[in-house]
């Protein structure tokens, strides 16, 4: 699945992602740290509240962290690194989906949060792409609306003016 992840397109050849694998006992600790930051930044926390931080990671057997580690590099911006961190993680769960597992990517919270970011292994100069959750789903997978794909182009019209 990581080799999947990893061929994506990458200006410069600079790999400005990584791969954080989350899983055993690693999953339920995770959940009690960010359990504990969220009550140092919240105060005490309702019961359901602290439940869910504390099984944050562990809903799946697997959860691996996509992450931009951008490079230094004065023609590649940092946006296009991310971007390509963003397509590692689309790979990453069609190959998870492709091996028969179910996925589900999240971000939430603690990924806009040094502390929590520090806390799930990632480097202050990195950004989280996302939590990709892989484990097996009974039933069909619950469907949600989706966009009209007629909305969301049109032919090429000259340039923007306002």
């Amino acid at each position: 699945m990581i080799a999947a992840a990893s061929r994506v397109p990458d200006h410069g050849r600079l790999e400005p992602w990584r791969f954080i694998l989350y899983r055993g006992e690693a999953r339920v600790e995770i959940g009690r740290k960010l359990a504990a930051l969220a009550e140092q930044r919240e105060g005490p926390l309702p019961e359901n509240r602290r439940n869910q931080e504390l099984a944050r990671f562990s809903r799946a057997p697997l959860v691996i962290g996509v992450v931009s580690s951008p490079k230094d590099n004065p023609k590649i911006p940092q946006w296009e690194m991310f971007l390509s961190g963003g397509m590692a993680a689309m790979n990453l769960m069609i190959a998870a989906n492709a091996l028969g597992y179910g996925t589900n990517m999240i971000s939430n919270w603690y990924s806009d949060v040094a502390e929590g970011r520090a806390l799930l292994g990632v480097a202050p100069q990195e950004r989280v792409v996302g939590f990709v959750h892989i484990g097996c789903y009974q039933g069909p997978a619950p469907e949600r609306p989706r966009p009209d794909p007629a909305k969301l182009y049109a032919d090429y019209a000259g340039p923007w003016n306002g």
